[in-house]
């Protein structure tokens, strides 16, 4: 995985991410409406894992009608077109770095500052689901969640 360093465009970083985001959206027909943008660039503010409730905050000073449910529709939608995953562990988002297909998320999340980094490692998605299928067991969906410190932070 990589944790973004010093050189790291972060702003360069966030317009790609709503472009690929707009550019699905449209592939498919749904519609990436200003709330759900919105709601993605807050996500995508940082590589860290941000709340819902952390997201409504920053929406209620320009947008005092955002209530929780209104953030969980448009996380839900976003998480749907593969924009975001969820990280389960934290109850919490992160923006997907790999939104250009289907794919297995691996999460690296460092437990000091919360920069989560993703991996899509075909190997390690090809495990689970022969251990799994080995059980007697159909994988439909699979997210692996580490937890570490990164190199910042160790």
């Amino acid at each position: 995985p990589s944790f973004y360093g010093a050189r790291h465009d972060h702003e360069q970083c966030v317009r790609d991410a709503l472009d690929r985001a707009a550019r699905r959206c449209a592939e498919r027909g749904a519609r990436l409406t200003k709330l759900r943008r919105w709601v993605l660039e807050l996500v995508w503010r940082s590589h860290k894992a941000v709340k819902a409730y952390d997201i409504l905050a920053q929406l209620g000073a320009a947008h005092a009608a955002a209530k929780p449910p209104t953030v969980y529709r448009a996380l839900d939608f976003l998480m749907a077109h593969g924009l975001v995953h969820r990280i389960d562990s934290l109850n919490a988002y992160v923006g997907c770095t790999l939104a250009e297909g289907p794919h297995s998320a691996q999460l690296f999340i460092c437990e000091s500052c919360l920069t989560v980094s993703e991996l899509d490692e075909p190997a390690l998605r090809a495990a689970v689901i022969d251990r799994a299928a080995a059980a007697g067991f159909v994988v439909n969906r699979q997210s692996i969640e580490a937890h570490g410190l990164c190199p910042r932070c160790r």
